[in-house]
């Protein structure tokens, strides 16, 4: 973690690049036994796990500035929890000692003693302000946490299964806050050798596990049991000829066997996880969710049942008529197909912690007239040459808005993605303080708008978000394999690509040429580019925006453009592609490679809006507004348009009748891609013609 001071106050950069900047009225530095120490009000409130600072500054100060999120203050001797909710303020909060957690990218923890008031006009940012010059201490807390220990185990599915069952060790509470993304940590990797070897630590936290999971010694049902096992840390057990079960404290219950295992464990994970959402309200991060109302609509004790052991809160969910509330949660946030084979096993430890489905990647052959029109073929880029061919078939998906396939063959509507794309983002995470280095280049001089276009899109977020930008032209064969092998956290290539590779000005790259390939994403808009950035991935880098076929230069144009300004703004690469995509006739020729829920950049509100307007009588309009994103499961949102103190879970969607001077004040504020009777605008530009001339 980076703090560096700047002129409105201090901005803290983590490992993965993320920021957030705090403002400060009447700062000086001072270092005295005044300032109260914010250890020991984490000591005091029992918050080891969840807040550590990764570094720290001192100082005293008038007013504080923060993004406009989550910033609950908690009394440090009483617990007692202090929150605007909703609500603007000004909140006033008498002579006391606390602690103020403001929830972003880089999560801040402020130390002080003394009355505050916190107030949240609408559309601005988050203040806190004291009645008189007061000492601080400030914590900054990133995203990126230390790697977990290694467990190595035999290449055998009874090995498999001992690996599994050490997973929940990366869980950092057994409450039903673990239903929290913050509360999931990375689980222990996996490595292959010829005996077991579980590190003590991790034998340790797993020793009161009271979930066990039996299943046939199969990879088949390991995958698919593995994402509940983990979330509620049960044991996998593998018992030959057995049927699979799941045994608790309030006794066992058989599941059936593939295939209709997948639908019972993805049903038992919903219910499981959406409860513990609920019954979390009971806890200190109670948040009044809108579906807290659930607990007592099922008869569930939710003060009893949140510290309650995982088992005991599985009995008590599994005896609910949850099938009755269901439609009340949102849409499962992400479904993962994956071929179980030995080589896919270490990437679980990677996936799990995100608490998708898995299922048994299976698929049938696609049509070319599904998913390519041929009529338009006279009407593609010029001189695109001979272009690499793919295959794509249609993948059998789950429950999720997100779909991605870790398997052989080329999917349409989900991520392609191999282990690398995994094992890659640990080389991007030493970097702490260096801006988000975007590299534009123009490789075709047919499509100089679209390259001026999405060079002025990363321009415009140069300076809020730390990104350092340059834009090429024209690059030789030599040139634009020194970008590729140079540091860079995002390279977007506007040319043509043929079956020898990207097309340069001297010939063409071949990725497979690269010494490796040391761009974190990329966006080759280019035709035929699939086999190109899957190679691109193999060679070193997470994730990136592809083609499977030839492409319209318009069409082209229309979905790089607004890729880029949706990337920067905080979108995953799944969801900036999606949205781009929707826009043209062929937008099933655009498909993400890698990780396809990496984030390049995240907002101020940490995961990307969606919103949806439509006219509503003579001067009405109807809004839809939904937060989510596939990287991040079980956090809550309050729209802006909403009067009320009450949450929403990640997914769920609100919507709002809002007259235009109300619409237009929302769109100015909100920075995003909004959907205008059926058309996809940015806000701010849908803003200004709705107020007309």
């Amino acid at each position: 973690m980076q703090v560096e001071r700047t002129e409105e106050g201090f901005r803290a950069v983590d490992a993965a690049k993320q920021s957030i900047d705090v403002r400060v009225d009447g700062w000086s530095d001072r270092a005295d036994a005044s300032i109260p120490s914010l250890e020991s009000a984490i000591d005091a409130l029992d918050l080891g796990d969840t807040w550590t600072p990764d570094a720290t500054v001192s100082g005293s100060v008038e007013s504080l500035g923060f993004p406009p999120v989550y910033a609950p203050i908690r009394d440090v001797d009483t617990g007692e929890m202090y929150d605007l909710g909703s609500g603007t303020g000004p909140l006033s909060i008498p002579e006391g000692s606390y602690a103020l957690c403001v929830e972003s990218r880089v999560d801040v923890y402020v130390r002080f003693e003394g009355a505050v008031t916190i107030e949240k006009p609408r559309y601005e940012r988050l203040r806190v302000r004291f009645p008189t010059t007061t000492a601080v201490e400030i914590g900054f807390a990133g995203g990126v946490h230390d790697e977990p220990e290694t467990v190595t185990v035999p290449r055998t599915p009874e090995g498999v299964a001992t690996a599994l069952s050490t997973f929940p060790a990366g869980h950092r509470t057994s409450t039903a806050d673990r239903s929290f993304d913050s509360m999931r940590g990375m689980p222990p990797r996996i490595a292959f050798g010829e005996s077991v070897s579980v590190p003590e630590t991790l034998r340790e936290s797993r020793a009161d596990a009271d979930v066990r999971v039996v299943v046939p010694p199969d990879l088949d049902y390991l995958f698919v049991v593995s994402p509940l096992a983990h979330y509620v840390g049960a044991d996998i057990a593998v018992e030959p000829g057995g049927r699979p079960r799941l045994e608790t404290p309030g006794g066992i219950r058989t599941l059936p066997g593939l295939p209709e295992l997948q639908d019972a464990v993805a049903s038992l994970l919903e219910r499981t996880f959406h409860l513990d959402c609920v019954v979390r309200e009971a806890g200190p991060h109670g948040s009044d969710l809108s579906v807290g109302a659930v607990a007592s609509e099922l008869d569930l004790d939710a003060e009893s049942l949140y510290a309650a052991s995982p088992g005991e809160r599985l009995d008590a969910y599994l005896e609910t008529p949850f099938e009755s509330v269901r439609d009340r949660f949102p849409e499962w946030h992400l479904s993962m197909s994956i071929d179980p084979r030995y080589d896919h096993v270490p990437t679980l430890s990677h996936l799990l912690a995100n608490v998708p489905h898995v299922r048994v990647a299976e698929s049938t052959a696609l049509p070319e007239s599904e998913w390519l029109d041929t009529s338009l073929s006279d009407f593609y880029r010029r001189d695109a040459g001979e272009v690499a061919s793919v295959d794509p078939v249609r993948p059998s998906l789950g429950p999720g808005r997100t779909h991605g396939w870790l398997a052989e063959g080329v999917p349409i509507d989900a991520f392609k993605t191999v282990p690398e794309a995994y094992e890659n983002r640990g080389r991007y995470l030493d970097s702490a303080g260096e801006p988000i280095s975007i590299v534009a280049i123009l490789n075709d001089g047919d499509m100089r708008e679209e390259h001026d276009t999405v060079a002025a899109h990363y321009r415009e977020r140069a300076e809020a978000l730390g990104l350092e930008v340059s834009v090429r032209e024209h690059l030789s064969v030599d040139e634009l394999a020194s970008t590729f092998e140079s540091r860079t956290d995002l390279v977007h290539y506007i040319g043509h690509c043929e079956r020898d590779g990207l097309r340069c000005a001297d010939g063409y790259l071949s990725a497979s040429s690269l010494s490796a390939s040391n761009a974190q994403t990329f966006f080759l808009n280019a035709c035929g580019s699939f086999h190109e950035g899957v190679e691109l991935i193999r060679k070193g880098s997470v994730a990136g925006a592809v083609t499977f076929s030839e492409v319209l230069d318009g069409q082209a144009a229309t979905v790089g453009t607004m890729f880029a300004r949706l990337l920067v703004t905080g979108y995953c690469m799944e969801r900036a592609l999606d949205k781009s995509r929707r826009q043209i006739m062929t937008g099933k020729d655009y498909a993400v490679v890698g990780d396809g829920t990496h984030v390049l950049t995240k907002s101020e509100h940490i995961v990307g809006t969606d919103v949806r307007v439509t006219h509503a009588g003579s001067d009405g309009f109807d809004v839809t507004v939904s937060m989510g994103a596939p990287w991040m499961a079980g956090g809550f949102f309050r729209p802006y348009l909403q009067e009320g103190d009450e949450t929403h879970l990640l997914g769920e969607r609100r919507e709002f009748t809002v007259d235009r001077p109300s619409l237009i004040e929302f769109l100015s504020y909100a920075d995003a891609p909004v959907l205008f009777d059926g058309e996809l605008r940015w806000s701010n530009e849908l803003a200004e013609d709705l107020r007309g001339p």
